[in-house]
C-alpha cells in the first residue's frame, strides 16, 4: 500500500471504521461487507485479508472474553449464569468445516489474484441478491447444515467472507444468548488457521499498516456497540435490503472492472 495516494488510504481507512461497525453491531460481516470496497481501492485481496484476520482476531476475542466476564460477574452476584458460548456445537461444526477450510486457503494462495478477485465478487453477489429479497440462507436438514457449514469453511478459507453460511446454520442451532459470542470464538479459530497459513507462506502481513487501521477499525468497533442494541431492534429488514443494492452495485462494477 506504499505507493497509493492519500485519497486511497483514507478511503482505505473509511472502510475499515465500517468493517468495525459492522463486525461488532451484526456480530459477523466485517469481512463480506467491507472486502469487495477494499478491492475497488487497490486489486490484492493477499494485501487486505492479512490485516481483516488480525482484526477478527483481536475483536472476536475482546467480545467473547466480555462476556465471559459478564457472566462470572452474574454468577457473583448470585444470579445463575449459564456458558455464553456453546462448546459442544463449536467441536461438532469444526469437524466439518476443518478439511473445506484448509482446501480453500490452499486456494486463495494458488489462484491467480484476479481469478480469487472475482470468485470473491460472485460470492459476496450471491449473499447481495438474497438480502435485498429478504431471503438470506436458512438451514432447516442436517444435510443441508453440513453442506452449508463446508461451504462456508470453504470460502473462509479463499476469503474470509463465509460468514452468512454459517451463520445460517449455526443460528438453528445454538441459544440466541450464545449465538453472538459461539461465533466469534468461531471466528478467531478459522481466523488463526488462516493465519497460520500466512505465515508459513511467506505472505506479507502488512504489519506497518496495523499501527493506523487498528484505530480505524477500533473507532467502528466503538460506534457498532452503541448501534448493536438499537439497529437490529428496529428496521433489521430494510437495513439488509439497502446493504444488499449498495453490495450488488460494488459486485458488478468489480466484476466488470477486474484490473481495479
Amino acid at each position: 500500500m506504499a505507493d497509493l495516494a492519500w485519497y486511497q488510504l483514507a478511503l482505505i481507512g473509511l472502510i475499515f471504521v465500517w468493517s468495525g461497525f459492522v463486525r461488532t453491531s451484526l456480530g459477523f460481516g466485517g469481512a463480506v461487507l467491507s472486502l469487495p470496497f477494499l478491492l475497488l481501492v487497490l486489486n490484492e485481496p493477499l494485501v487486505f485479508l492479512p490485516i481483516i484476520a488480525v482484526h477478527l482476531m483481536i475483536f472476536s476475542s475482546w467480545i467473547a472474553w466480555r462476556g465471559h466476564r459478564q457472566l462470572v460477574a452474574e454468577s457473583e452476584n448470585g444470579r445463575p449464569a449459564a456458558s455464553n458460548i456453546d462448546w459442544a456445537y463449536l467441536r461438532k461444526a469444526m469437524k466439518v468445516m476443518i478439511v473445506p477450510k484448509l482446501v480453500g486457503v490452499v486456494g486463495l494462495l494458488t489462484l491467480p489474484g484476479n481469478v480469487m478477485t472475482s470468485i470473491i465478487f460472485v460470492i459476496v453477489l450471491v449473499y447481495a441478491v438474497g438480502y435485498v429479497l429478504d431471503r438470506p440462507f436458512r438451514s432447516n436438514h442436517r444435510y443441508v447444515d453440513y453442506a452449508l457449514l463446508a461451504m462456508g469453511g470453504y470460502v473462509s478459507g479463499t476469503s474470509l467472507i463465509g460468514a452468512p453460511l454459517i451463520v445460517a446454520v449455526f443460528a438453528s442451532h445454538v441459544a440466541a444468548h450464545q449465538l453472538r459470542d459461539t461465533l466469534f470464538v468461531l471466528w478467531f479459530i478459522l481466523v488463526v488457521i488462516k493465519m497460520v497459513s500466512f505465515v508459513i507462506a511467506g505472505v506479507d502481513l502488512q504489519l506497518i499498516h496495523h499501527l493506523w487501521l487498528l484505530p480505524c477499525a477500533l473507532v467502528g468497533h466503538l460506534l457498532g456497540e452503541r448501534a448493536h442494541r438499537y439497529m437490529l431492534a428496529g428496521t433489521t429488514s430494510l437495513y439488509f435490503r439497502v446493504l444488499g443494492v449498495v453490495l450488488i452495485i460494488v459486485s458488478v462494477v468489480g466484476l466488470l472492472n477486474p484490473a481495479g
